[in-house]
Parts: C-alpha cells; structure tokens; sequence
C-alpha cells in the first residue's frame, strides 16, 4: 500500500489478548499442580512405585481439565461452574422473578431484578446545574454515573477528522487510567425501530384544519409511513466508582466529588466526536431500565416525555413484572432477549468502520444493545503488564522455529509498540464487547440470532451466547454500570490463575 492510501484510509489495531502465566494450557495453578506432582510422584516412588503410579493417574484426572480449553480460554472445570450454579439457580426458583402488588415481595413495586436489585439511586447536580443521577450498588459499595451523548455521524467526513476523534477516543480513555477510584466504564449503544411519536407530536399538531384535503392527507401519510423506514439510536457512557478498602466517607461528599468530575468526562466525550453530551438524570435512568425491560411501552414513555416534559418514574418502579430466564434465553415482559459475549476481537488491523453494521438498527428485532466493557489499569500496573508482554514474546520467538516464527516475531512487534505507546503516556486497557438483541415472541429469536451472527462476520468478530448466564448478562448491557468482573463468585486474580 502506499503512504497516500494509508493516509487516506488509516487502520488500527494492535490490541492483544492477556497473556496467562503457565506452562503450554495450563494456568499457574495447573502448572504448579504438574510440577508438584511430579515432585509428591518422585517422593512416593522411593516408598512404592505402585503408590507413585496412582499419585500420577489421580493427579493426571485432576490436572487433564484444566488443560482443555474452548476457543475464549475456559476450561472444564469453568464449563461445570457454570453448569452447576445454573442447576441451583434453577432449584432454588431464582431463575423466575415476579413483582408488583400481587407478588410476595415486600412493599409491591417493580423492582428491577437480579444484579440491580440491591441498586439505589441518587441524584446531585453538577457544576452547570444540571441534574445528574447516581447509581449505588451496595452490595459492592461502587458508585455508577451515566452520560448521554448523539455522536456525529461518519457519513461524509474526512478520514482525518475520523483520525481524530479515534486519537481523541483514545485520550479519554488512557484518562480514565488516572481517574481516582474508578472501577470501570462501558459505552453503550441502543437502537431501535422509530416509534413515531416524536415526529406525530410535532407535525400533527401544526395541521392547520383549514388546509386543503389533499396536503393534510399527505402530512398524515408521513407521519404514519416514514417510522417504518426509520430508527432512533441512543449512545450512554456509564462509569463506575469505588471506594478505597477501609475508608469510609458520606454519601454526600462522593455525589459531591462525581459532579465535580462531570464536566471534564463531558468534554473529552465532546472532543471525541460524541456530539451533545450531557449526565442522565435519576428519572432518565429510569425511564431506559424501564423500556430495556418492557420494550412495549417505548411509545407511550416518549409521548410522556414530550407532551409533561417527563414521566416522573421511579426506579423502584423500572423493573419488569415477571421475567423467565432460561438457558439460551431471557424473557421478560414484552420480549425476548438473547445475549453474546466477545471471544476473540478482530486479528490484524482494522478501519474506524469495523463496527458500523453492528452498531445500526437490525432489521426484525425490537431493540439492539452494544455495550463495550472497560476496565482500566494503573500506570504502574500497566508498565509491568507490558515488560512482562514483551519478554515473554521475544522468549517464544527465540524459541520456534519454521513456519510459526513468522507470527512470533510479529508478537514481538506488538509487544514493542504497546512498551513504546505505554512509556510515552498511553493508557492500558482491557476490554470487552456484549450484545443483546430483545424480539417480541421465541419464534421470532432464532431470525434474529442469525442475523446477528451476519453483523458479527461482517465486524470480525466471534461471539458465543451467554448460555445459562443470560439475565446477568442483560443486566451489564443496561446503562446501569454492572461490571461483570466485580460480580464474580472466584476472585478475579484466582480466576485468570485457572
């Protein structure tokens, strides 16, 4: 390609799957399992080689599953945690919720379930006076803020202005490397079919009954045949705050703190080409959690909105009434929804599209959620993931040879160009994706699966389904900052030792 293309058309690229310590598939409990059972082996041994020999097979029976893996890295024993916490979820008749006056569930509201069922919301406002709520999940003592943003779109703009809003992007988030206290962020993306009420309450009203017959008629064929071939999409930016361990402050003092920060989280989103930003009201919080749940009220929350300038719903009101969650499937109110989790990222570069067809409305489906997960690292945690990135790459490209040694030694240039980026300032980040489609009826699910799985090809990216996960997995595409790594019943750092 030549340097004018390459200006022209930039690509982007060089993100790289955490490396695990361990030897070959195994993890560093698996390695520190076969090595000390060769040591307990040789030990044995001296006492009775029939004793050494059943050390070995039982060890061997212990030791194997680990080292079988799927495509995303788990193994065995990760499949049957999963199985098995499913199996009792389902039990203990958790896997079915109901609310409202005529449920036992005490007070008689809509509660939100699942993971959002411990979440209270605050409200403050920020240095511009404008309202702005926060989300506090007490079971983990975290603090989440939610922004809205309409991007610009990319139709018509110049590759260097595109350029731009990705250095941009890219800035904003090795900021969040710096933010005190915080514990994540997702971006995420909801379309859905236009309902038509926006346009309805701004030109039906304007008819003037005095015009001639034929133009009424045709204002009002608009009106009722343009939502069809149209979609609203709204972007949201949730970031979520913890305390530090053993320090206690006042609920007040961290409203307080977050809408000191509201303004700079603004303007680097404004910067980035998000257009419009501006923090979600506790009410707007709401009002999204509400219609994600029962997608069938979409209109007639946009009409309160429009005609009163609100709703006045609160967020123990935003939950379902009843929801059904079954193994390749979430029902709720409404719709059904499905859910995918990322497994692989795209390999070798991609363009600042990649993610277009993924992120527009898809055809048949009632709503569409893209949520992107992340999870900043510290400066200083950053500086030794990469050194140790690095020696590891250039150890295995010394170490192959033949064929395989051409994909090693572009591992070590990867490895380098993050030690360089990460020494001259920039952030590291770990990320995932997540996607969830809703539909009205099962019937209609397996269309929109296959759909979907053509926006993924189209992207390059593999996903699997969040199988017998899929009400968790709902709830971290919601706005409501639910990161799925504070959650977990193993231990993050004891989980990536696996």
């Amino acid at each position: 390609m030549s340097i004018e293309a390459a200006v022209v058309d930039p690509t982007y690229g060089n993100w790289r799957r955490p490396r695990r310590a361990g030897l070959g598939p195994f993890g560093l409990i698996g390695t520190v399992g076969v090595f000390g059972g060769i040591v307990l082996a040789l030990f044995v041994s001296l006492a009775s080689l029939k004793a050494a020999l059943a050390v070995v097979v039982l060890l061997s029976a212990v030791l194997l599953p680990m080292a079988v893996r799927t495509q995303d890295g788990r193994n065995i024993y990760q499949l049957l945690a999963v199985r098995v916490g499913w199996f009792r979820r389902k039990a203990k008749g958790t896997t079915t919720y109901v609310s409202g006056p005529l449920s036992p569930r005490p007070g008689g509201r809509f509660r939100p379930p699942g993971l959002l069922s411990r979440v209270r919301v605050l409200e403050g406002r920020d240095a511009y006076d404008q309202p702005f709520g926060v989300l506090h999940h007490r079971s983990r003592n975290l603090y989440t803020i939610v922004l809205g943003c309409e991007p610009d779109g990319g139709s018509l703009v110049d590759p260097d202005q595109v350029d731009n809003w990705v250095a941009s992007w890219g800035q904003w988030l090795a900021r969040l490397s710096g933010e005190p206290g915080l514990r994540g962020a997702s971006v995420v993306v909801e379309t859905a079919p236009d309902t038509g009420t926006r346009l309805a309450n701004e030109v039906l009203p304007r008819i003037d009954p005095k015009a001639p017959a034929a133009a009424r008629a045709v204002m009002e064929e608009v009106v009722e045949r343009y939502p069809a071939a149209s979609s609203e999409m709204h972007t949201y930016l949730t970031l979520t705050y913890g305390t530090p361990s053993g320090q206690k402050r006042r609920t007040e003092d961290i409203v307080a703190d977050l809408a000191v920060r509201i303004p700079g989280l603004l303007a680097g989103v404004v910067s980035a080409g998000g257009g419009p930003a501006s923090p979600l009201s506790a009410e707007r919080i709401a009002e999204v959690v509400r219609v994600a749940y029962d997608p069938a009220v979409a209109g007639d929350v946009l009409d309160a909105r429009t005609r009163h300038g609100g709703t006045g719903l609160d967020w123990e009101d935003a939950g379902p009434a009843a929801t059904v969650e079954k193994v390749n499937a979430y029902q709720h109110d409404s719709g059904v929804s499905r859910t995918w989790l990322l497994t692989l990222a795209p390999r070798g570069t991609v363009r600042a599209n990649v993610l277009r067809g993924l992120l527009e409305d898809a055809p048949g489906t009632r709503r569409k959620r893209v949520a992107l997960l992340y999870r900043p690292i510290d400066p200083a945690t950053s500086a030794r993931i990469v050194e140790s990135d690095r020696r590891t790459a250039q150890f295995m490209a010394t170490s192959r040879r033949g064929m395989v040694q051409a994909r090693a030694a572009n591992e070590v240039r990867a490895a380098e160009q993050t030690a360089v980026e990460e020494a001259t300032g920039a952030g590291l980040v770990e990320f995932s994706l997540m996607v969830t489609v809703t539909v009205d009826t099962d019937e209609e699910l397996a269309d929109a699966s296959a759909t979907v799985r053509n926006l993924l090809a189209g992207a390059r990216l593999l996903m699997r389904p969040a199988d017998r996960m899929q009400a968790a997995a709902f709830s971290c595409t919601l706005p409501a900052g639910i990161l799925p790594w504070e959650y977990t019943l193993v231990p993050r750092e004891l989980k990536e030792a696996l």
